[in-house]
């Protein structure tokens, strides 16, 4: 008589494996960013004398809103593996394009506002279209773009209105509506909050709603992660990418018109550079440059750092050319915080 093998023990899915409250927290991304956070405001608050009053607060939400706008869309553009160098110039194109249609071709501020909406859109569409139709690389295309949309700001600007800034549309119809939507202010306790912020954080709660909760932000992370895998699995690769390009259009739509609202003018040659801060809010909130990861909260919390930072370096009183010095090595310290995070929460694992 033989003895009974033993029972087959089941293979247990460790996607199913409870994890602990530690392990869950360093798998965050946007860890390494928060801490970073925190240790900016703690520096600015010993060092600066009016950081921590009312309508500091305030001026540094608001710098970090006109970034974290578009560092959402930007993270999310990341996340899916690609890049957009014609960010920061889009802006301005928004806000040109909704000024000169206004001023020279209909009086009415919201014809202009709908006007660029689509151009907008149209250009985040052509971007994504380029790219998944002839593969090449998103630094290439969206340097392509970069480069035209900064001629055609000058040029059209010069050509229309014959200077290199538009031409004020305080007076038109439409404008204290618009105004309102993109560019009011409210005071509350001595800090005066710019409508930016609500913007500010509505897109990140959107962006966040579709990354965790949707089929759409699972097809993100898998064209970031692999393409191709996602292709074989049924993904739809090339229209994921290009609403990735036209959701960075629309939030470059909205910070087009409150820096239209907001100063009434617009001069051509803005937004140059600004492509490069969204994508260092971005990787300095966790995203990974080769895709597949990050999230939208990372995204806006590297925003606050650098609001914190630049209104901070003012409040210190000191010289603002070290800015780009503070700006590199806060991204360089967050790189370096990310990655050692990431090999905690594989150690844990």
């Amino acid at each position: 008589m033989t003895a009974a093998a033993p029972p087959a023990v089941p293979d247990r899915d460790e996607r199913l494996t409870p994890a602990s409250p530690l392990r869950k927290l360093l798998a965050r991304p946007e860890l390494g960013s928060v801490v970073g956070a925190a240790a900016v405001f703690l520096f600015f608050a010993v060092v600066a004398d009016g950081f921590l009053r009312a309508a500091s607060f305030g001026t540094v939400l608001y710098a970090a809103s006109t970034i974290g706008i578009m560092a959402v869309p930007v993270a999310l553009l990341m996340i899916g593996g690609e890049f957009d160098l014609s960010a920061g110039v889009l802006v301005t194109t928004a806000a040109l394009v909704s000024s000169m249609v206004s001023y020279q071709l209909t009086a009415n501020a919201w014809v202009g506002v709908a006007v660029s909406l689509l151009v907008s859109l149209g250009v985040g569409c052509f971007n994504g279209f380029v790219l998944t139709r002839t593969r090449l690389p998103s630094f290439i295309v969206t340097l392509g773009t970069f480069l035209m949309l900064t001629g055609l700001n000058l040029g059209l600007t010069k050509l229309v209105s014959g200077t290199v800034s538009t031409k004020t549309i305080a007076d038109m119809e439409g404008f204290d509506s618009a105004r309102a939507l993109f560019a009011s202010e409210t005071t509350v306790g001595g800090a005066t909050l710019k409508v930016t912020i609500l913007w500010w954080l509505g897109l990140v709660a959107v962006a966040t709603w579709i990354l965790l909760r949707t089929r759409f932000g699972n097809w993100i992370f898998a064209v970031g992660g692999n393409a191709d895998a996602a292709r074989a699995v049924g993904v739809p690769v090339h229209r994921t990418k290009t609403l990735l390009y036209m959701g960075v259009g629309f939030c470059a739509w909205v910070s087009g018109q409150h820096l239209l609202f907001s100063y009434d003018v617009v001069q051509s040659g803005e937004g140059v550079g600004n492509e490069l801060i969204y994508i260092i809010a971005a990787v300095i909130g966790g995203c990974l440059i080769t895709g597949g990861y990050g999230s939208a909260v990372g995204a806006a919390v590297g925003a606050f750092i650098f609001g914190m930072t630049s209104k901070g370096i003012v409040y210190a009183e000191w010289n603002p050319d070290w800015f780009k010095f503070f700006l590199g090595a806060m991204l360089l310290l967050a790189t370096l915080l990310n990655a050692w995070v990431r090999k905690r929460a594989e150690a844990t694992s």
